[in-house]
């Protein structure tokens, strides 16, 4: 349901999408696709072991399988100058040693699944039997799995010659875990907490969880003669998997291509790289195309979740539910290299908030497992459900609605972060209002074990770097080359922004993801940032494609080119004839006219939007909780979210529904679950437990829209933030059900009854 007007020809409307035919009669290629003449194919050897050091490996058995073509160590990179310089890889910037080793391991393993060597060979099973032929010599080490330990004096070190943090104080400067410490802080925070009348201050734990996405982790690559590297794989930043590949490789970017196929989900966990460069040394040393892919326990094992997390928050509130004071304490697991989200976690945490004092300190760990990776709104799930747990307490001691605490205390156009950071235009209290006056809030929920929960979420939303060129066809459609892989809708969703801004339909608008050699630099997709700095890109590339027609009209017509106009239903219009009769032309009589007055028309743009939209959500959720087994039913769940304008609803919506499965996944039944060893105990899809559609109510959504100013069509981005409500939605309405806080995700049916138990005694 969108609870605003339409307003344009083209946005908001819901036409079929333009990939739809060959998606669902399976023409559109994913990486898994990929077959080239005499490819070979690649596999990984991985560490049984969290923490080791590598003493020896002895690939010659393997090397000598007939039917392996080559195989590959960490000592086959090339070497480089400063492997302790900071660096850019694709959107993240990293030691350029860390991520090398990430991708395979030199002098030690951190982790269970950590990459070793590879292989390839003419099947996947001759490559599979080779690696049982690696023997690997390993020096088993002292691990740290738990944030809290490791930030401990006397917890074992993972990376040598890192040292605390100077902020931190006392014992600084110590070989530590700690690999960043973010300190944010306005007001007066003791002052603030002596103002307050009631203050509350809980811990919360959250775990690794993974992305959940469908389609395997893949990567082909092809190492020409002429040292030109061709890579296709199923990644989220075509250019972010360029420029890496590149790094890694020691290659100038002009010799590495990406090539595009269709991404079977990514949520975050396909902007790294964990193949690519592997496939393309593999290519290298064998002359042939090699493909690789990752099972299932390789995926667990091996990429990036979002981290697991220590949480300390600290609210105070006057008798009148104004709150005055916030304290935050945040500690993120990165696993075993940096990159944990951190920083996005420290400035979101209050950010539905106006506070008057806030401080806020965040910690990045290491520890014994996978280097995380983004994950919806990295950093900001955790953060915002310890925050939004402590709202819903505090509600409580004040006797007040939960929703109306929120309002009266919304974040609004000028509210300062606690990073220092002053809101614009924001549909904070607009989302607040529409869930307060949703049919489901208003409904009655009655029932023993029932409850009823709300919870806000703020995700800022990014802009930056996007591509697009647009060449006008003589049949007067249009083709939109674009940089960005398509992942729930993006591809429609600039496409129409492009058709509204050239007055044409959305069908007359043909979008091509094209490799990186035939766009400009485009961003990762990512960051609820495509269609809001794909759109205006596109927006861009149109407005210069009308700015070409004017001229290419007032050449026709003899007439000065500032007596021609493009109109927004687009019609361009020039000065009267001889005769005095009206002239124009339509979009597609202008087109058919291209080829024999001087040749066709191509429109570009390339933008580096720094401005963003941020965006809130509020969602409400009603449970029934079986005590008897822990289980948790939903039983209905209201998600309310600003968008901005939604360009094509379906999608938002879908994105929006998509987005609280995930929390709900999150917050009841996903964790990886670690024996002490450091082994991942539930590495399959039969034991790592996503929800399902048998789990899971209608999710019915409610778009309250408040354009965003900073954009040509009020876009704000949309699938980060509604992952962020349901946990401490579901937390609020396990506790009204019977009467139970559970500060630890995920609140599965083991965890529910071991804190009733707990509780009764």
């Amino acid at each position: 349901m969108v609870t605003t007007e339409r307003r344009y020809k083209v946005v908001g409307t819901r036409p079929i999408r333009h990939d739809g035919v060959d998606k669902v009669t399976g023409r559109a290629q994913y990486g898994a696709d990929i077959r080239l003449p005499g490819m070979l194919y690649g596999r990984m050897l991985r560490s049984p072991h969290a923490h080791a050091r590598i003493k020896r490996i002895d690939t010659s058995k393997a090397a000598a399988l007939p039917g392996v073509k080559a195989v590959i160590t960490a000592a086959d990179f090339p070497p480089d100058e400063d492997e302790e310089r900071v660096t850019n890889f694709g959107p993240f910037v990293v030691k350029f040693r860390w991520y090398r080793d990430n991708l395979m391991a030199s002098d030690k393993v951190l982790y269970q699944g950590h990459a070793v060597a590879a292989v390839c060979a003419t099947d996947q099973h001759i490559a599979e039997d080779a690696l049982r032929l690696i023997k690997v010599e390993y020096e088993l080490l002292p691990l740290v799995l738990d944030v809290r330990d490791a930030m401990l004096d006397d917890a074992p070190i993972l990376q040598e010659g890192v040292k605390a943090p100077e902020s931190m104080g006392q014992g600084a400067d110590k070989p530590s875990n700690v690999n960043m410490h973010i300190h944010h802080e306005v007001g007066d925070v003791e002052a603030g907490f002596g103002e307050a009348d009631v203050i509350i201050e809980r811990e919360f734990e959250t775990t690794m969880v993974h992305q959940g996405y469908i389609e395997l982790q893949n990567g082909s690559a092809f190492w020409n003669k002429d040292d030109e590297v061709t890579i296709w794989t199923s990644t989220q930043g075509n250019f972010g998997m360029r420029d890496t590949t590149a790094k890694i490789l020691q290659l100038p970017v002009s010799k590495v291509k990406v090539s595009p196929v269709e991404i079977g989900g990514g949520f975050g966990g396909k902007i790294h790289s964990y193949l690519e460069p592997i496939a393309a040394l593999l290519s290298k040393k064998s002359g042939r195309p090699v493909k690789m892919y990752m099972s299932r326990t390789d995926v667990l094992q091996g990429t990036g979740p979002t981290c697991g997390t220590y949480d300390r928050i600290k609210i105070g509130a006057k008798k009148d539910g104004t709150i005055v004071a916030a304290e935050a304490y945040l500690a993120y697991e990165a696993g075993a290299y940096m990159g944990a989200p951190i920083m996005p976690g420290c400035m979101a945490v209050f950010a539905p908030y106006k506070i008057p004092h806030q401080r806020v300190d965040g910690y990045e760990v290491f520890v014994n497992k996978p280097r995380v990776s983004a994950y919806r709104a990295p950093g900001a799930p955790a953060a915002e459900y310890a925050s939004e747990c402590v709202i819903d307490e505090l509600a409580e001691k004040l006797d007040m609605d939960p929703i109306e605490l929120r309002l009266q205390n919304a974040s609004v156009e000028g509210t300062t972060r606690a990073d220092g950071y002053k809101f614009g235009i924001i549909g904070n209290v607009a989302v607040l209002e529409a869930a307060k006056n949703s049919p489901h809030y208003r409904s009655e929920l009655t029932g023993e074990n029932r409850g009823r929960g709300v919870a806000s979420g703020f995700w800022f939303n990014i802009g930056q770097e996007s591509g697009a060129i647009v060449a006008v066809n003589a049949d007067g459609t249009v083709s939109l080359s674009l940089g960005s892989p398509d992942i729930g809708g993006t591809r429609v969703a600039i496409a129409m922004q492009l058709a509204e801004t050239l007055g044409i339909t959305a069908q007359d608008v043909k979008p091509q993801i094209v490799d990186t050699d035939s766009v400009g630099y485009t961003f990762v997709t990512g960051g609820s940032r495509t269609a809001f700095a794909g759109g205006w890109a596109a927006h861009e590339a149109a407005l210069d494609v009308r700015r070409l027609l004017e001229e290419r009209a007032a050449a026709i017509w003899e007439c000065e080119r500032a007596d021609v106009a493009y109109g927004d239903d687009g019609v361009i219009r020039g000065p009267k004839d001889e005769d005095g009769k009206e002239r124009s032309f339509t979009f597609k009589e202008i087109a058919a006219q291209l080829p024999d007055t001087g040749g066709r028309v191509t429109g570009r743009a390339d933008t580096n939007k720094t401005s963003s939209g941020p965006a809130f959500a509020t969602h409400i959720v009603d449970v029934e909780v079986d005590p008897e087994t822990g289980k948790v039913e939903i039983l209905r769940y209201t998600a309310v979210q600003d968008p901005g304008i939604a360009i094509h609803p379906s999608y938002v919506e879908g994105q929006v529904q998509g987005g609280a499965a995930q929390g709900i996944g999150m917050a009841l039944n996903e964790e990886y679950f670690y024996d002490d060893e450091g082994h991942l105990l539930n590495s399959s899809l039969l034991d790592y437990r996503t929800p399902t559609a048998l789990d899971l109510p209608m999710i019915e959504t409610i778009l309250a829209e408040v354009p965003n100013p900073g954009h040509p069509y009020g876009v704000r981005g949309v699938g980060e933030v509604p992952i962020i409500p349901p946990a401490p939605a579901l937390h609020a309405a396990i506790n009204n059900a019977i009467g139970v806080r559970m500060n630890k995700l995920p609140m599965s049916p083991r965890a529910i009854l071991e804190k009733t138990i707990l509780a009764e005694e």
